[in-house]
């Protein structure tokens, strides 16, 4: 059976808590407390997934996809996805993260923060492109010409392709965006409605931010 855990019953984690269910997953869906604190949202916002406790989203499922407000991923243990892959969801944004310098400052992007908080996770960048509202409206059968990519960037290549996989199910295309210092080319740029790519698109842009990132023209 397909299995997904997720950390955050916020808009973008029931978003793709939905997107999951639809695709075949079994969804196990993890709040910032008990589980009975976001049991009625999730069973209205994601109706089939089920609410859990932390603990119990990461013994449920190999595959964890993180998507809570950036600067609170340190109030959990560093040893809590040892051995999971950990789909990074999360983008840094001051108004809601505050002023944090080494998430501001992260030359290689945040993921690779994230992945010196949990060593032993194997940290793929992915799902942050868009809005919650942008991935719900973008999903589209395998196939579709309209069909929007998302990237997957990380250093565990078997991780990367695992996480790809998920994305083709959920209904975008997947791009292999490299090692996960290249996350940071996923980040976006601030703007209130992010842009959509195709898949090569998306594949042409990650080439040019590589070479700009090892200094060639």
């Amino acid at each position: 059976m397909l299995r997904l855990g997720i950390i955050g019953a916020g808009k973008m984690g029931t978003t793709v808590a939905r997107a999951a269910v639809a695709a075949g997953y079994d969804v196990a869906i993890a709040g910032s407390g008990p589980a009975d604190d976001i049991a009625l949202t999730v069973e209205v916002l994601a109706p089939g997934a089920r609410a859990a406790t932390t603990d119990e989203v990461v013994d449920h499922a190999d595959i964890i996809v993180l998507a809570v407000p950036t600067h609170r991923f340190r109030e959990l243990p560093p040893d809590l996805f040892d051995g999971k892959i950990l789909i990074d969801a999360m983008n840094y944004w001051q108004p809601v993260d505050g002023d944090d310098p080494e998430l501001s400052d992260a030359a290689d992007g945040t993921s690779m923060v994230v992945q010196e908080r949990f060593p032993s996770a194997r940290v793929v960048k992915s799902l942050n492109q868009l809005g919650y509202h942008q991935l719900e409206e973008n999903v589209r059968p395998t196939g579709a010409l309209d069909r929007v990519a998302i990237g997957a960037a990380g250093d565990d290549r078997v991780a990367v392709r695992r996480v790809m996989r998920l994305l083709d199910r959920l209904g975008f295309d997947p791009v292999d965006a490299g090692p996960l210092r290249n996350g940071l080319a996923l980040e976006p740029d601030g703007s209130p409605i992010a842009t959509t790519f195709s898949a090569n698109e998306l594949s042409s842009l990650l080439s040019r931010a590589a070479l700009v990132k090892d200094g060639e023209p």
